[in-house]
Parts: structure tokens; sequence; C-alpha cells
């Protein structure tokens, strides 16, 4: 694993607005699978939160190397749209505070007062240490 780089405060505060972000992770035949998820910052780290142990996550345990892809807002007459391309090492951590990290982004990514709706479960926080940012804006 690459040392983990730290991001630019652009990028922290578009990740803050609360893109939703492209998850790519590897298949065990060496296939790509994409899910659309919500990110956060924790400290350095950009995370997520999963109540389930689907396709990406036992992907993440098997082969850490992922890559989060997400667009910043689309500014009319701009020619090209800003956007992160993140190359990461994925940490997936079993936790009982995975419903509360989501709790929190659903007041960025529903509305100020939402709570998150499904019950409260143990479940997964991963934790992304960004190696290489790629894409179109400032933090490249």
């Amino acid at each position: 694993m690459a040392e983990p780089i730290k991001l630019p405060e652009q990028l922290r505060d578009l990740i803050n607005t609360g893109p939703l972000a492209h998850l790519s992770t590897i298949n065990r035949d060496g296939s790509p699978q994409v899910s659309v998820i919500w990110i956060g910052l924790d400290g350095d780290d950009v995370v997520s939160g999963h109540q389930h142990q689907g396709a990406k996550i036992r992907n993440m345990e098997r082969d850490p190397r992922v890559v989060l892809s997400f667009a910043a807002p689309r500014v009319p007459g701009e020619f090209l749209d800003h956007n992160a391309v993140l190359r990461a090492h994925a940490v997936v951590e079993p936790t009982d505070q995975a419903w509360d990290l989501l709790d929190r982004l659903s007041r960025v990514y529903i509305g100020p007062d939402a709570t998150f709706p499904v019950e409260r479960r143990p479940g997964f926080i991963v934790r992304y240490k960004v190696e290489r940012i790629g894409g179109v804006g400032p933090w490249v």
C-alpha cells in the first residue's frame, strides 16, 4: 500500500457537500463491480457506512484496491465539469457504529432534519486511504 495522501481543502469541501460516489471494486473473477454510495470524512479519511456484507464489502475484504469517483455540481457554461477520481486502499471495519455514520450522512444526503430510515444494527465502516487523486479541478 502506498502512503496515504492528505486531501486538499477544496476536495474536502466537495466531499462535505454530499456528492454520490461511484465505488469500483474488483470481483473474484477480476471483473469490475460498481456501487453508488454516500461518502463523508472522518479526519483525513474518506469513509462510507454499510449495513450488509454485500459484494462490495466482500470484494474490499479480499482485495482492498478501489476507485471512488464523483462529480462537483455542474457550472453552466464550463467546458469540463469538475470531478474527482480517488485511487485508494479500503480498510473494512466491522462495527456497531455504522448506523451512526449513516445517520450523520443522512443530514447531508437527505436533509438537515433527516434520520437514517433503517433500523440500527451492526454493519461496516470503510475507510478509504487515498493514494492518488485525479479528475478535473483544483485538487488535481
